[in-house]
């Protein structure tokens, strides 16, 4: 071992004796020596390790050491440890390349270096130390472990970009105050545990902040401990993520919806520019009509004075001694003498009336030039407010702008602060007499109020501090600050001071200016900079309408500034931070300075202030500390001045409204300015109207033209004659020149093939397109100004291919199409740069995001002209302006057609397949591009299987007029094409996993197929969608939305902007409506109230969209029949019901109607389904009326009290007018009303179908059959399974036509008043009561009956009842579904017979109750069909009991009162049968009450007892009340008045009543 010096000797002995070695045997011992520990020695310097050559691990702890030295000779170093030492540098440590830990805390060193060496190092400590910046790690890839807690780090950055492999870091204790810095930390992907508020030490501001650990969880979603807290259960993450989305989402909303603000603002505008523009407009054209009248005479003029000089240089004067050559020539003279001062007068006025045009066109640029000044001002208004959401967004709302309202009181304190620092008389130079406050916004920045309050806090507790806790308040003030534009900052310095803050002294002292934040307390001191910067610009500015006051409009921050110690400025010098010692702020007096441009013209200023002495309490101030400085309040104003009331517009007016009074000086310089028109129009000569030619025949034009032939006529005037039409004029093949202005033409279909035209005045007209200009390849010049055109790119394409030479084009004054302005494609910044944004490193791209100024505050659109410039290459003048070289070059990169090649693609797409975790409002495909490296990279053998990976495609302002090779995007998610002129798409429908689409800003018109100009169906199989981006497009017809619904998954829709939003009306609604899923709309939250009002308002409404939608087309011309069952409909509404004249069939079954509503007015309905709804009437019914009470109510529902038998209809009175009702739907012939609850038919309205045939009403609650009356045409009726009991004399009184009749299951006893039918065919009545022989015989009264069905009533359990049907009914042919032969009925006929003739016999037991039932009140029989000796058999009414047919046993019911609503109603048969037996009692003569209403078609039995037996009818049935007929036995009596007429009455076997 080498001799030391005695220091470093004694250093290691001190080592050796730590570590348990021997100082003599070192040099054998040390390189057996891996691990060397020292604590608290105190040594100042490291020495000795050249004996340890092996040595691994080295700690030294508590030493003096200040640095690191002598580790050459241990090349295996791995783990260092200098803690609490006194380092200031980390160097010497380039030969340890095996080093892995490096432990370096609680020193002194300030700088992070010569670390570059140690690429295997995994572990680094540098906490405790006074490091301001994270640097010198890039070449460490390997490093795990960071400490760099309790230095002075503020920043982040990318200064850990390379260390991909690190898992743990702690930068707790330092000065981090932005989330910004910690998104930075997003981009280590290993990374799993981060501290930023280590208990050990004290806290970053950012930790102190809102949404703290939300935003670090989303952004670093790898994360398993945050601040030693367990983040990573899955619960933790999904909150994180879902807080940050609807976060996105909410500021997404509120950017889209100062979009949609700002599109108001400028339509109102433009309404108020319309409206400024009407007088110009008007004058203009009266005096263009009047030009070109003259220019016509004045070339008439010219013409014939030419013609006349070269007629008298032929000619000459031969004979000058004949006096009438010298007359003539006399004439001749005094003719070209008057032509030449009418020409000097025609062109006088012509001057006249130039001046005054120019006049008017000055005019028309003085309104438009204020309203791009307003545009402007409202634009850059509404950018701030995006830029301000986006801060918030980013900073996850710890940065936040509230707009104040005069109701807030901060509000009125700024308001009441601003107007008491302004002084009229420092800007009475500038014509400036008032201030307006247009917006005031209070700004909550939590990250500068701790900085502030950290920072006040340590001056208060300084020790020697003179400011007490108490009293500090003070020492605060409030001050302004305006940013001086001469100061080449480059960013936008207000934005930046509301996030960030005021910068340090420093820069403000780079920058030339005093070393200390400058600030005022006066608004003269603090706009002096600005006004005398832009007073400067304006006169470079070259133009004639600038505003006089070009300062009208600024903002300005007022700080919350804690002055502290403050003294008077020593002189006019730059304030210095030196000269100024233990001092917090300097202030300086106002100095009136002569030559500023407040003060300019007054060497005495005070005298300017008259009575005014506040300018002696306006300061200048200045601090030298900026975090004493927090930008508290932003003030929007406005100069004001006297001529304010003739600005045009007004951007920021109270009362927006789209209609304005005109001023009275613009009203006295309108008055002015059309008495001076009169004055020219009234010169000499005055032009007449001219005639109205209503065709252009071969005299018309040869004497308009004064030409003897048409093929002479070369120039031909056809100004202001109001032609419709050019007929005829194709026919002048030698035309040159034609003027066609002022008339009424539409199309210039007549003006093909005039090849020689060389010039085309059509101005003036109401031409919709130019698709009549065929065949002019000669045409230099074209005036289409002031007509209807609208297309831009049709009218041009038209002009290139049938005018490609055209040297000058007017197509001013046309309502072209609205489209969009894309300042950045087009290369054509309107009012210059936008300021650079620093908040994020995506800041260049969140510049799509702000508002653009956009074509609709152009009178013509901004693509007119680079379109026109591009396409007509000849072009030299367009609209009155010639053609600069410059346009020509920005027209042909406009309109060179881009097409979607491999290099496009390759530069605008990547393949990502997670999306990076950022706060931004952009969409998904523009964040990709702008973030992302992962291009993809095709393969060298041309192989196309690269395009199946692009995930994100990014194709925004690349003047893209068609999409193509989408096809092969299979995997495409992200894609966004906006700001372009896109009006086909193709392919996109195979992009099947496409999640967010964006389409703003094109000229898309429909959503229904993509492979075609005017749809794009294929959005239906983009079932993944998420996003849809449509706004600003040309979207108008509702259908659309249709074509949306199969997107289930569709949550955020924004189709603001397009036509739509103002066509349909209650849009949102509407789209609410249809797409259920959706979560935000146009910009806004979709509220629950708003999705309930949805349903509300179109839920269940049958319209001609929903017809659209179900079918798939619109043509509803063609339109059979509409099946729309099970649909929820409620109402209909097919307006206009023209549009369905060919619609015969409508089925509506199982839906919600209660009325028929629209259908009433389709004019060719024939069949109508409207089975299982709830229809009430045909019109909706009328509310109940307030002052009836709940019976009155109940008894107009209920016409029947629902047991025994049905009264009288307490409807008839409310509904006795519906036979003076209108008729509705002739055309409707089989109408279905089965199950709708239907319980009245008079207040059904039925009658008002007078031309029905065929009704149906099964499965109702009617109880009474009314209301047909008008129902001539009737065949077929069904009023099965309803509650009818009894047909009243009135019910089938019109029914003459019906054929058809369906009683099925009601509660019918009898069969009266059915005689009215006489047409009558096919009759069903089974599952009905009626339990009497006698009810059925009544059917003869329906002669043309041939089916009847009776099954399942009482009745039909009886005996024989079959037969008597078929033998009494003569013409039956099925009967209970059965046919009727002709077999059946003879056999009937000998049965009946047989049975008669055996009861004929008292002493024979027949047995005939068990084979054959009563027989009751039988039709008299023909005379052949009885053997002789039977007429006798005819007899009254049977003694059947009457209540046969209520034995079924829900029928019986001893205690049950029978209720009767009708008392004056009497049952037949519960009273027949009494007067029947009183009758025969009393040998009177009964006559029931049907055989009154039975006529002559009735089958009679002629009778066939002789004269002389008068006395052969058997004795009465009954002779007293107590006898009882004998079973079997019969009787006869006379039946009615007519003794011929006889009737066979059959008994029953004894006992059988009690069966029965």
């Amino acid at each position: 071992m080498s001799q030391l010096p005695n220091g470093e000797d004694e250093i290691l002995r001190e080592l050796c004796a730590c570590n348990g070695l021997s100082y003599e045997k070192i040099a054998q011992e040390g390189a057996h020596v891996t691990k060397l520990e020292m604590f608290f020695s105190g040594f100042s310097r490291i020495v000795g390790l050249l004996n340890f050559p092996n040595l691994v691990i080295l700690s030294l702890v508590k030493q003096d050491i200040r640095q690191i030295e002598g580790l050459e000779g241990c090349p295996l170093l791995s783990e260092l440890w200098i803690v609490e030492s006194h380092l200031v540098d980390i160097e010497g440590l380039d030969s340890c390349t095996n080093l892995q830990k490096l432990y370096l805390y609680y020193n002194r060193i300030t700088k992070i270096k010569n670390l570059e060496n140690l690429t295997k190092l995994e572990v680094l400590w540098l906490n405790n130390n006074k490091i301001k910046v994270i640097e010198g790690l890039n070449t460490l890839r390997n490093l795990k472990e960071l400490n760099l807690a309790g230095n002075l780090i503020d920043v982040i950055d990318t200064s850990l970009d390379f260390n991909v492999q690190l898992k743990w870091l702690n930068l707790s204790g330092n000065r981090i105050s932005s989330f910004k810095e910690l998104i930075n930390l997003a981009r280590l992907p290993e990374l799993q545990e981060l501290s930023l508020r280590d208990p050990l030490y004290a806290p970053n501001p950012v930790s102190l902040l809102c949404n703290y650990i939300t935003h670090i969880v989303y952004h670093i979603p790898k994360l398993l401990k945050l601040d030693n807290c367990d983040v990573s259960s899955k619960q933790v993450k999904e909150f994180a993520e879902s807080t940050v989305m609807k976060k996105t989402m909410y500021y997404s909303m509120r950017v889209k919806t100062i979009h949609y603000q700002l599109a108001e603002i400028i339509e109102t505008l433009q309404k108020q520019r319309s409206y400024l523009q009407e007088v110009p407009l008007e004058q203009i054209k009266t005096i263009n009509f009047v030009i070109k009248s003259l220019e016509s005479e004045l070339t008439i003029l010219q013409v014939s004075k030419r013609q006349n000089f070269v007629a008298t240089s032929l000619n000459g004067l031969k004979n000058t001694g004949e006096m009438e050559e010298m007359h003539g020539s006399g004439c001749s003279v005094k003719r070209t003498t008057e032509d030449s001062n009418s020409e000097e007068k025609i062109s006088q006025k012509l001057d006249a009336l130039k001046k005054r045009l120019t006049f008017w066109n000055l005019r028309l640029d003085e309104i438009e030039a204020g309203y791009e000044i307003e545009v402007k001002t409202a634009t850059e208004f509404f950018n701030l407010s995006i830029l301000f959401l986006l801060i918030e967004l980013e900073t996850v709302g710890n940065i936040r702008f509230e707009k104040g309202t005069p109701s807030d009181m901060w509000f009125n304190s700024c308001y009441d602060v601003m107007l008491s620092r302004f002084c009229a008389w420092d800007f009475k130079r500038l014509g400036v007499t008032g201030l307006k406050i247009n917006r005031i916004i209070r700004v909550h920045n939590r990250i500068l109020r701790l900085k502030y309050e950290e920072k006040i806090h340590s001056i208060l507790c300084k020790e020697g501090s003179s400011y007490k806790s108490e009293n500090y308040k003070k020492m605060l003030e409030y001050l302004f600050y305006i940013f001086d534009p001469k100061i080449p900052t480059g960013k936008n310095e207000l934005l930046y001071i509301l996030e960030d803050g005021f910068r340090k002294a420093e820069v403000y002292k780079f920058l030339g200016r005093d070393e200390a934040v400058p600030l005022c307390n006066s608004l003269s001191l603090c706009e002096q900079p600005r006004i005398e910067y832009l007073q400067q610009q304006a006169k470079t500015w070259n133009t004639n309408f600038i505003d006089p006051l070009p300062c009208r409009y600024g903002q300005l921050i007022i700080a919350k500034v804690f002055l502290g110690h403050s003294i008077q400025a020593f002189d006019s010098e730059l304030i210095q931070r030196l000269r100024y010692p233990n001092v917090n702020s300097v202030y300086r007096p106002r100095k009136f300075d002569t030559g500023s441009a407040i003060d300019k013209g007054s060497s005495k200023s005070l005298k300017l202030h008259g009575s005014c002495d506040c300018s002696f309490r306006q300061y200048e101030w200045f601090v030298f500390d900026h975090e004493l400085v927090v930008p508290e309040y932003l003030i929007d104003f406005e100069y004001t001045t006297q001529n304010d009331h003739q600005k045009c517009y007004s951007a920021f007016s109270e009362n927006k409204m789209s209609q304005r009074k005109y001023s009275k000086s613009e009203i006295m310089m309108t008055q002015e300015g059309k008495a001076l028109d009169e004055e020219a129009l009234r010169m000499d000569p005055v032009v007449k109207q001219k005639p109205k030619i209503l065709s252009l025949g071969e005299m018309t034009l040869l004497s308009i033209s004064k030409a003897s032939t048409l093929n002479q006529i070369t120039i031909l005037n056809l100004h202001g004659h109001s032609l419709s039409k050019l007929k005829g004029i194709s026919q002048l093949t030698s035309l040159q020149k034609l003027n066609v202005s002022f008339n009424e033409l539409v199309r210039l279909d007549d003006l093909t093939n005039l090849t020689q035209l060389t010039y085309l005045d059509v101005s003036h007209n109401h031409l919709i397109t130019l698709d009549g200009i065929k065949g002019m390849e000669n045409l230099k010049y074209l005036d289409v100004s002031w007509n209807q055109l609208t297309n831009i790119k049709e009218e041009i394409s038209i002009l290139r291919k049938h005018a490609l030479d055209l040297l000058t084009l007017d197509v001013r004054h046309n309502p072209w199409k609205k489209g969009f302005e894309n300042n950045v494609a087009l290369g054509l910044p309107r009012f210059g740069p936008l300021p650079v944004i620093p908040i994020h490193p995506l800041s260049a791209w969140l510049v799509s995001l702000l508002v653009f100024c956009p074509l609709e505050m152009d009178r013509e659109p901004s693509l007119l002209r680079p379109i026109a410039i591009g396409k007509l290459k000849a072009l030299t003048f367009l609209n009155g302006c010639p053609i600069t070289e410059e346009e020509v070059k920005a027209a042909l990169s406009i309109t060179s057609q881009f097409r979607l090649s491999q290099v496009s693609f390759l530069t605008c797409s990547r393949t990502d397949e997670v999306l990076p975790r950022c706060l931004s409002l952009m969409n998904c495909a523009q964040i990709l591009t702008q973030i992302s490296n992962n291009k993809p990279k095709p393969s060298i053998n041309q192989d196309t299987t690269w395009f199946s990976k692009i995930t994100a495609l990014n194709l925004d302002g690349q003047n893209i007029s068609r999409l193509t090779n989408l096809d092969k995007l299979e995997n495409l998610r992200w894609a966004s094409f906006n700001k372009n002129i896109i009006h086909r798409l193709e392919g996109l429908d195979h992009c099947l996993k496409l999640e967010e689409l964006s389409l703003e800003h094109n000229f898309i018109t429909k959503l229904e197929e993509f492979n075609k100009i005017s749809s794009l169906r294929g959005l239906q199989k983009l079932y993944t969608l998420t996003e849809l981006y449509l706004g600003n497009n040309h979207i108008s017809s509702n259908c659309e939305v249709y074509q949306l619904k199969g997107m289930e998954n569709l949550v955020i829709l924004d189709i603001y902007g397009n036509p739509l939003v103002t066509k349909q009306e209650q849009y949102r609604l509407f789209v609410i409506y249809h797409l259920p899923a959706l979560r935000a709309l146009d910009g806004n939250i979709v509220e629950p109230s708003e999705i309930d009002n949805a349903k509300d308002l179109f839920g269940g409404r049958l319209t001609s969209d929903m017809v659209t939608e179900k079918l798939g087309h619109s043509n509803f011309s063609e339109l059979l029949k509409l099946e729309l069952p099970e649909s929820s409909i409620r109402s209909v509404d097919l307006a206009p019901p023209e549009k369905y004249g060919r619609l015969q069939r409508i089925n509506l079954e199982h839906n919600n109607l209660t009325s028929f509503s629209g259908l009433i007015y389709l004019p060719c309905v024939k069949i109508l389904y409207l089975n299982h709804n709830h229809i009430e009437t045909i019109f909706p019914r009328q509310k109940p009326q307030i002052h009836l009470t709940n019976r009155q109510l109940l008894q107009q529902k209920v016409s029947s009290s629902g047991y025994g038998q049905p009264g009288i209809s307490r409807g008839n009175s409310r509904d006795s007018n519906y036979l003076s009702l209108p008729p509705v739907m002739q055309s409707l012939e089989v109408l279905h009303l089965g199950y709708n609850g239907i319980s009245s038919l008079a207040q059904l309205q039925l009658s008002r179908l007078i031309n029905l045939r065929v009704l149906h009403l099964k499965g109702n609650f009617i109880s009474q059959i009314e209301g047909l009356d008008c129902l001539h045409y009737l065949t077929e009726l069904s009023l099965e399974k309803n509650r009818v009991r009894i047909i009243h004399e009135k019910s089938f009184m019109s029914q003459r036509s019906l054929i058809e009749l369906h009683l099925e299951e009601n509660r019918m006893r009898d069969l009266n008043n059915l005689y009215q039918l006489v047409k009558l065919q096919r009759l069903f009545i089974g599952g009905n009561k009626i339990q009497d022989l006698g009810e059925l015989e009544k059917l003869d009264s329906l002669p043309n009956l041939i089916e009847l069905s009776v099954v399942e009533n009482p009745v039909s359990r009886k005996m024989l009842y079959r037969p008597f049907l078929v033998f009494h009914l003569m013409n039956l042919q099925v009967l209970d579904g059965v046919p009727v032969s002709s077999e059946e009925k003879e056999r009937a006929e000998l049965l009946l017979c047989e049975h008669n003739a055996t009861f004929l016999k008292p002493t024979t037991e027949t047995g005939l109750s068990i084979i054959m039932p009563l027989l009751t009140r039988p039709n008299a029989l023909r005379a052949s069909s009885l053997p002789r000796g039977l007429h006798h058999l005819t007899a009254p009414e049977s003694n059947l009991t009457h209540d046969f047919g209520d034995l079924a046993p829900q029928e019986i019911s001893k205690n049950k009162r029978h209720k009767h609503l009708g008392g004056n109603l009497l049952n037949p048969q519960n009273v027949q049968p009494d007067i029947v037996c009183k009758q025969l009692r009393n040998g009177g003569n009964y006559q029931p009450p049907y055989m009154n209403q039975q006529r002559g078609n009735t089958r009679n039995i002629h009778t066939l007892k002789h004269p002389q037996e008068p006395d052969s009818r058997p004795e009465p049935f009954f002779k007293e009340k107590s006898e009882k007929p004998k079973a079997g036995y019969i009787r006869k009596s006379q039946w009615g008045r007519n003794p011929d007429q006889k009737k066979v009455l059959i008994g029953c076997e004894k006992g059988q009543d009690n069966n029965m």
